[in-house]
């Protein structure tokens, strides 16, 4: 069984925004993301705004057929817009000013109450809620305390591994962490520094249903073409 292909587009925009002009459109991105096959649409409107901006989201909630992933941490500004605007998701992200990427996942632990209460609120609104969380059992059964729906592996551990072993012992990692959510009744997705080179191996594990992936798709998109990128990493998820 395939696993599937979400798309973030966030770097689309941060090449628009070196220029700071119109060009490239993430939403261009996103079209033709979809129209090769993507089963989703992934965006991180930070607080900052250093790449995805407000005019982006909304438009993207117009156009993306397939399903709109709204990337955010939990701040009251993001989440007003968040339920304004009403995406089919949310992946609830750590996020920091002065950091380049996400550098981990989120601490769901010792916060149970503070996520279980913005669930739900997400909820009402029909948006179902993903924790962007590192695959280890305390952050698992707090995910699916606070009510999740989903999880998303932080995989930058198992991306960075420097040598065959080091990479093993990150995918048996994710593997027995998979099966807990699974055994949770969470569904159970994974990203962060994927790319051609180390997405294979997760075809072994079963319960991962889905990979975002972003940065590297995104480069490789410059080469070769968005569509043709896409449909690269769908052949390597197959």
């Amino acid at each position: 069984m395939s696993i599937r292909l979400a798309v973030n587009i966030d770097h689309v925009a941060t090449l628009r925004e070196a220029r700071g002009g119109i060009e490239p459109d993430p939403v261009h991105a996103a079209v033709l993301a979809e129209l090769a096959g993507a089963s989703g649409i992934v965006c991180h409107l930070r607080e900052d705004r250093r790449h995805v901006n407000d005019r982006d989201v909304r438009v993207l909630r117009e156009i993306v057929t397939t399903k709109l992933d709204l990337e955010m941490a939990a701040s009251e500004e993001i989440i007003a817009i968040a339920l304004d605007i009403v995406p089919d998701l949310v992946t609830l992200v750590p996020e920091k000013r002065e950091e380049l990427t996400t550098e981990g996942g989120l601490a769901v632990a010792g916060h149970v109450e503070r996520y279980r209460t913005l669930t739900e609120r997400f909820h009402e609104r029909g948006i179902e809620v993903s924790f962007f969380i590192e695959p280890e059992a305390d952050q698992i059964e707090a995910a699916a305390a606070c009510g999740a729906d989903i999880i998303e592996f932080h995989t930058g551990t198992y991306a960075n591994a420097r040598s065959g072993a080091a990479s093993m012992i990150q995918l048996e990692r994710l593997t027995s962490a998979a099966r807990i959510a699974a055994q949770a009744g969470l569904v159970v997705t994974a990203g962060h520094g994927l790319d051609l080179r180390n997405i294979g191996p997760l075809r072994s594990i079963a319960e991962i249903e889905e990979v975002s992936i972003g940065h590297a798709l995104v480069g490789r998109a410059v080469l070769v073409g968005f569509e043709r990128a896409v449909e690269e990493y769908l052949q390597m998820l197959r």
